[in-house]
């Protein structure tokens, strides 16, 4: 039998942190180590976003992407040529229905994906499928979407969801080097969220609330934790890690499902 895989929510934070030996990199090469070996990895990735209809990789072989500028030569010069997963692909189509869920070549791995996965499997030797944020359905439907791709953890497939809690860059420069009040209290109240079940807390926000406001931002980066917790199956449990703040832009991580795989 297939062992089933937990799903992950990863705070990705900037790109320096794929060059950077720092806790959150080091945290997800354990992660690499400890989880069974997936057949395939699914990435609902912050930097893909399309609307009125999910798009995925398609293709034997995504290009890398790196969607950034002003960093170091030493992180555009970064390839990541894991296979892509063309079965994989029509699999997820299959879960969601052609009406919702589509191949699109155009696209490849880019840093919301390949600037994760990297440090787990620095091999790039298993297949990878990025999926688009659709941003046409409303936080409810993301998790509706997530709960069908639930089954693909019994498959061998490890679902990540990659971006930021708190990611706020326009107030980034304001706040670096402190944690401000409203960061840490939404980043709590979001850790207590994923960790009772409360998917109202994850997904209703009043619109006087200033720091779900300043914390979501454009939500892009957001939307992807709703994915991991939206694949929660009978049984799991769920792990907080990586849960630092930096100003505007958090790092916190999850693991739902088999917690004991982050002491491994």
């Amino acid at each position: 039998m297939t062992q089933r895989l937990p799903a992950l929510f990863l705070g990705h934070g900037s790109p320096m942190t794929v060059i950077t030996d720092g806790p959150e990199r080091r945290a997800w090469q354990a992660l690499g180590q400890a989880l069974p070996r997936p057949k395939a990895i699914l990435v609902i990735s912050a930097h893909w976003e399309s609307r009125g209809m999910i798009h995925l990789t398609g293709g034997a072989a995504p290009r890398t992407i790196h969607d950034f500028g002003g960093f170091p030569d030493e992180l555009y010069a970064i390839q990541y040529p894991a296979p892509g997963s063309p079965e994989l692909v029509s699999r997820i189509i299959a879960l969601l229905g052609e009406d919702r869920a589509m191949a699109d070549e155009t696209w490849g791995f880019d840093h919301g994906a390949w600037g994760v996965v990297q440090s787990m499997y620095p091999t790039a030797d298993i297949p990878l499928v990025v999926m688009s944020l659709d941003r046409s359905l409303s936080a409810e439907q993301h998790l509706q979407t997530a709960a069908k791709l639930a089954p693909l953890r019994d498959e061998g497939v490890l679902i990540v969801g990659s971006g930021n809690v708190v990611h706020n860059l326009r107030l980034w420069r304001q706040y670096s080097g402190t944690v401000p009040d409203w960061a840490r209290s939404f980043q709590d109240r979001i850790n207590e969220a994923v960790g009772t079940l409360n998917h109202a807390a994850l997904t209703s926000f009043a619109a006087d609330d200033e720091a779900a406001s300043a914390a979501i931002n454009s939500a892009e980066h957001y939307l992807p934790l709703l994915y991991a917790a939206g694949a929660r199956l009978p049984g799991d449990a769920t792990a907080v890690f990586s849960d630092t703040i930096d100003g505007a832009l958090s790092m916190t991580s999850y693991l739902i499902g088999d917690t004991a795989l982050l002491a491994a």
